[in-house]
């Protein structure tokens, strides 16, 4: 009989199974009765009257779907729209959309990284997300990868090359919502003549002034040598995303972008529920300063408990969790008791270190935050009898 070709899945899903590493899909209702922490709704905007209702009439109005790339019938007056408004609101000379964010950022990496023959070099942080990752990959220049937040370390690795280079970042790592050091790699790259590339996913409706972002609050929005990414996911409660630059910049990534050249425009529905929702930002700017106090909260309850966090520097809460298995049993127990969490296991973590993710909301209330802080606090391996590590995470018993 023939090999089956498919056997060396069997292996791996044992080994991920083995060590706890298994991956499920866990379709939620429409109407759940737990207080959600594990979503990117930061802003409290995915069911706002006003967001759902510009989806559907987007949808009436354009279609269910683009119909085709955004070079042939997929752009509509709507995307339009939208592209002026986010380059406007976060202070940037132009914008292109996309299907999502993870396509903005390749495209964005692959279309910005120069001529194969023009010995180009991107810089990436090691905690970069793995849209960032995969668009170095993608793109036909050398990588350095250097270590996290170290701008003297991407310092060296210019002057070693030089010559033309993109330096890449996240400016809030989506694990352990800590910041980028913006205005210092912005002044390394500006001293080796590099570009800088900034995935502010999860700066934008967070930080900066009104909720404009990570860039914009660092002061080098709408600089020539700057470039930023954002998803229209997260803070604005829709989907897609978008690359913000100058518009030469926008220019080159319409013409050589393959995830923007050869992909399906984003859908009406979410382009218009995006839009209003910048309105809802632009009028209450409050939301912004909202998320991060309720930040600010989960983490001082959770370590006045004795629980091992990161402090965050914008809307993510990561709690240490002493094993893979024992995050999962963690969040599970969460769940159980009316908590949403976010679980994050390697390969997603880079240091090993698994850990509960929580993200703050800006419609979450004080009694909502007290309550389910407790629940985490309660639900901890800790709490069950377990003993604490070297490292102040308790272990598994």
């Amino acid at each position: 009989m023939p090999q089956d070709p498919f056997d060396w899945i069997d292996e791996q899903h044992e080994r991920r199974r083995a060590a706890g590493l298994v991956r499920t899909l866990r379709p939620r209702p429409a109407q759940e009765r737990v207080t959600d922490l594990a979503g990117n709704d930061y802003l409290g905007l995915a069911r706002h009257p006003e967001v759902t209702e510009a989806a559907a009439a987007a949808a009436r109005r354009w279609g269910a779907g683009a119909t085709g790339s955004r070079l042939v019938t997929g752009s509509t007056e709507l995307h339009a729209e939208l592209e002026a408004e986010l380059a406007a609101f976060c202070g940037f000379e132009a914008a292109l959309v996309l299907s999502s964010g993870y396509a903005a950022n390749l495209a964005a990496v692959t279309a910005l990284s120069g001529p194969a023959h023009a010995g180009a070099l991107l810089v990436s942080d090691a905690g970069n997300h793995a849209s960032l990752i995969d668009g170095c990959r993608l793109a036909r220049a050398r990588t350095a990868v250097v270590p996290h937040r170290a701008p003297d370390l991407v310092r060296k690795t210019l002057a070693e090359h030089g010559g033309p280079a993109l330096a890449v970042t996240d400016s809030v790592f989506s694990v352990d919502g800590d910041a980028a050091p913006l205005p210092g790699l912005a002044a390394v790259c500006r001293e080796y003549g590099a570009a800088l590339l900034v995935d502010d996913a999860h700066g934008l409706g967070v930080l900066g002034e009104g909720g404009r972002g990570a860039v914009h609050a660092a002061g080098l929005a709408g600089a020539p040598d700057v470039v930023a990414t954002v998803t229209l996911s997260k803070s604005l409660g829709a989907q897609g995303g978008a690359v913000l630059g100058p518009a030469r910049v926008i220019a080159q990534l319409v013409n050589s972008a393959r995830t923007f050249v050869f992909d399906t425009g984003l859908a009406p529905a979410a382009a218009g529920a995006a839009l209003a929702a910048l309105g809802v930002l632009r009028r209450e700017p409050e939301r912004a300063a909202r998320v991060r106090s309720v930040a600010a909260g989960l983490h001082r309850r959770v370590t006045d408990a004795g629980l091992t966090a990161a402090r965050p520097d914008a809307a993510v809460v990561a709690v240490h969790a002493p094993s893979p298995p024992a995050a999962v049993r963690w969040a599970a127990d969460c769940r159980a008791a009316g908590v949403a969490v976010g679980c994050f296991r390697p390969p997603s973590v880079p240091d090993g270190i698994s850990r509960l993710r929580l993200t703050a909301r800006a419609d979450l209330t004080d009694d909502q935050v007290r309550a389910a802080v407790g629940t985490v606090v309660r639900t901890a391996p800790g709490a069950r009898g377990e003993e604490r590590d070297a490292s102040g995470c308790r272990t598994g018993g």
